[in-house]
């Protein structure tokens, strides 16, 4: 499953949306803070985190004189090998920590991701990612992120892996929790015939959730 700008389309209309006003009041540039999992946690469950990336939008607002609004948000990706017989070892289980930044005008609060649910995060994922498809939900229950209580939903899919094989994948995905400035999610993806082991692991990886990348 290759990743192109993981829900960066639900913020780039919320920056579009907001540009005018943000503009006006100079505020022109909103940027989270990455955020991850506990070192300890990442040892225990066997995964590595593999990358911190950044993920700009930028819009142009033409309010009298052209201003460009920037929006940072954050993908903390983590991966782990896991053993799919015939094929080997492949790096087939991910686990990301996705982050964008509070937008408010007037107390009034801009960020869509705030107020999405599962399913909708599942489709933007689904939009925003090549090789994912035939995604269908399974069942939904409560997680706990960052001490916070969030609705998490399992999906199952079908994802096309680096290595150019198809497998059959859970997918966890929980609805937004707040950090100090930001709006986080987590997707946990892993093929379904590890599901035993990994979905034990995703769940450890959500407790072990920290506002700060370390």
């Amino acid at each position: 499953m290759r990743r192109r700008t993981l829900l960066g389309g639900a913020v780039g209309i919320a920056a579009s949306a907001a540009a005018g006003c943000l503009g006006a009041v100079g505020m022109d540039e909103y940027e989270a803070t990455p955020a991850g999992v506990d070192p300890a946690v990442r040892e225990e469950t066997g995964y590595e985190q593999t990358a911190v990336e950044e993920q700009v939008i930028e819009r142009t607002v033409d309010a009298g004189v052209s201003e460009e609004i920037t929006v940072r948000n954050y993908l903390t990706e983590h991966q782990k090998g896991v053993d799919l017989g015939p094929i080997g070892t492949v790096q087939a289980a991910t686990f990301t920590v996705f982050t964008s930044p509070k937008i408010s005008i007037a107390g009034r609060g801009l960020n869509p991701i705030a107020g999405m649910s599962a399913a909708e995060l599942i489709e933007a994922i689904e939009s925003d990612s090549e090789g994912l498809s035939d995604v269908e939900r399974v069942e939904d229950g409560e997680a706990t992120v960052l001490g916070q209580s969030t609705a998490e939903s399992l999906f199952e899919a079908e994802a096309e892996l680096d290595a150019g094989v198809s497998v059959d994948v859970n997918l966890h995905v929980t609805e937004s929790v707040e950090t100090t400035d930001d709006h986080l999610v987590t997707i946990g993806v892993y093929p379904r015939e590890v599901e035993a082991a990994e979905a034990d692991n995703v769940a450890a990886m959500r407790s072990g959730v920290v506002e700060r990348v370390e």
